[in-house]
Order: C-alpha cells, then sequence, then structure tokens
C-alpha cells in the first residue's frame, strides 16, 4: 500500500508541476486546456498502471483496477 500511496503523491506533484508550467507560458485557453486534459490523462493512466502493478505482487486473482 506504502508503494502505491507514493505513486499517488508522485502523479499530483507531476500534474502540479505540469499545470503550472502550462500557465507560465503564453498560450491561449484552448491549448493550457489540452495540455492540462493530456496530464490528467497521463497521471490517470500512471495511477492506474501502479495499481496493478501492486495487485499483481500481491498475487491478486483480479489484477484489473
Amino acid at each position: 500500500m506504502k508503494i502505491f500511496s507514493k505513486t499517488v503523491y508522485i502523479a499530483l506533484a507531476i500534474t502540479t508541476a505540469m499545470a503550472l508550467a502550462a500557465c507560465s507560458e503564453e498560450k491561449d485557453a484552448e491549448s493550457i486546456g489540452e495540455t492540462i486534459d493530456e496530464t490528467v490523462t497521463d497521471t490517470g493512466n500512471a495511477i492506474e498502471d501502479a495499481c496493478e502493478d501492486v495487485k499483481e505482487n500481491a498475487n491478486a486473482e483480479d489484477t484489473d483496477c
């Protein structure tokens, strides 16, 4: 469980950093929105992968998250 919670905190930190970076540059609202959408999708995928890894290492019957 510690691995999963660390992964969530890392993903949250990456998301926050990327969102701040997107807002610091001079871009239009659509471009900033696309960057945030991509970041959220990537973060969700990373969390799901981490969850599946934890379940796989725990020899769970259902490895889907």
